[in-house]
């Protein structure tokens, strides 16, 4: 009787490194999840399976996204390419993204900060 109480006290603790090891990993994904925009109209929207959709406040942007070690890549991104007068289109720049809280830092190719989003 005690051996089996013993077995199933260890199978429980297993199971609840296991379960705690899942959710972090579940949750480094979503952090960066949902809408991303600033008071100019530039938008993000990182929806499930890596999908990416948004605008730079004048042109719309598709494409996907991964993170990887709290460092968010975009890729495979298009954009439209319409004129738009007094617009800055610095969004459609983007390459990569650090989160901090509530707050996106985009950064370009090159690694330089282009711009910032609020959740």
């Amino acid at each position: 009787m005690k051996k089996n109480l013993y077995l199933v006290s260890v199978a429980a603790l297993l199971a609840g490194s296991f379960m705690s090891g899942c959710s972090s990993d579940a949750e480094a994904g979503e952090t960066a999840k949902g809408t991303w925009a600033d008071t100019a109209g530039s938008e993000l929207v990182l929806a499930d399976e890596g999908a990416l959709s948004g605008t730079d406040g004048c042109n719309r942007l598709m494409g996907t996204w991964s993170e990887t070690d709290g460092v968010i890549t975009f890729s495979e991104v298009a954009s439209t390419k319409m004129f738009c007068d007094g617009v800055d289109t610095w969004l459609s720049g983007l390459a990569t993204a650090e989160i901090d809280g509530d707050t996106m830092t985009v950064l370009d190719d090159a690694g330089t900060t282009i711009g910032t989003l609020e959740r």
